[in-house]
């Protein structure tokens, strides 16, 4: 089966390409409907990635967030026009105790390995979640970024104690409201306390307990557990602000990536016996559990949808340079591409 891919070949520069895929039983073909840019993707079309990493990977399929529907199965296990989520992460092994998103074989979408930037994708049989038909397909398009903080979440719960009154989120952009918000969700008993820079961006956190500019958090404030969802040079100030805020033997897991090494107060998260928990994209099980969550508190979709930034209809590769470049331009929420190439 010939197949149109529209691969970044250099910063800026898109071109179409043709492949041929042979379909076998295990794979599952999906239209995609609704894609949605990241950082990460941005990273690679400004060429901000790096030239070592842009020679690497590139020319790639950009896009690992995005939803779609089914157009072939040879199993006939979905029917056409099934509408599901896309898991980027491919993993080629199985460990009983590594999950597939941190097997060092596992290959990513738009990571060195085609995203969903083509007319079809053709999905290992376990590379797609239904989403049923009570989701908001502008909200499906970035639910991997939700699965992200699911995946934390739930990190989170194995691994810390169990006085959990009161959380703090440091970040005020997407990681952060849609981690507050899942906390909020889960966890409505507890207070859930966000810190940010950006005033505007904190008024859009309506649903938390309290909000917090980071240079003016009251000195006896504290918190059971927190989580870091900065990322860049700003994830070094806000790992340690949490360290100093932050109750003995708390956790705090960090999700923000930062391309340099960051100075950690390691003196503090000994004395106070923190437990520090990485976390990095996420697998199947956390789509199904974010599936999960959507269907049983369908309110929360009302503030997914408040990050929508801007649905833009895609028929042309010059629709994709202008929404990508429109996107560098958004200040809050998400691009949306409504994908009819």
């Amino acid at each position: 089966m010939i197949n149109q891919v529209y691969r970044l070949v250099s910063p800026r520069q898109l071109e179409v390409t043709y492949s041929n895929f042979s379909l076998n039983s295990e794979h599952v073909v999906v239209r995609p409907t609704f894609l949605s840019i990241c950082a990460a993707d941005q990273r690679y079309y400004t060429g901000t990635r790096g030239k070592e990493a842009l020679s690497k990977k590139l020319p790639m399929a950009l896009i690992h967030e995005g939803i779609g529907k089914v157009v072939y199965d040879p199993k006939n296990e979905y029917e056409p026009g099934t509408q599901v989520v896309m898991v980027p992460n491919t993993p080629s092994e199985e460990d009983e105790i590594v999950a597939e998103n941190y097997l060092r074989s596992s290959k990513f979408r738009s990571s060195g390995f085609d995203g969903f930037m083509q007319d079809y994708v053709f999905l290992n049989r376990d590379r797609l979640v239904p989403l049923g038909n009570n989701i908001n397909p502008h909200v499906g398009a970035f639910m991997e970024l939700i699965t992200i903080a699911m995946h934390s979440i739930v990190r989170f719960d194995k691994r810390s104690h169990a006085r959990r009154q009161t959380f703090g989120v440091w970040g005020d952009g997407n990681l952060g409201f849609i981690t507050s918000l899942i906390l909020k969700t889960l966890y409505k008993d507890s207070k859930v306390i966000v810190f940010g820079k950006t005033p505007y961006k904190l008024d859009h956190f309506s649903f938390v307990d309290e909000v917090y500019q980071i240079d003016g958090i009251p000195e006896d404030l504290e918190l059971d557990h927190a989580f870091e969802c900065v990322g860049g040079k700003g994830s070094q100030y806000a790992i340690n602000q949490i360290i100093d805020y932050i109750k003995p033997e708390g956790s705090m897991s960090i999700l923000g990536v930062s391309e340099e090494p960051v100075e950690v107060n390691t003196r503090m998260v000994l004395e106070k016996g923190i437990t520090i928990i990485g976390s990095s994209r996420s697998g199947r099980v956390d789509f199904e559990n974010t599936v999960k969550l959507l269907n049983d508190y369908p309110n929360i979709q009302e503030y997914f949808k408040t990050l929508v930034g801007s649905v833009n209809e895609v028929k042309s590769i010059d629709d994709i340079l202008e929404t990508f470049e429109k996107d560098l331009t958004t200040s809050w929420g998400k691009t949306v591409m409504e994908w009819k190439i």
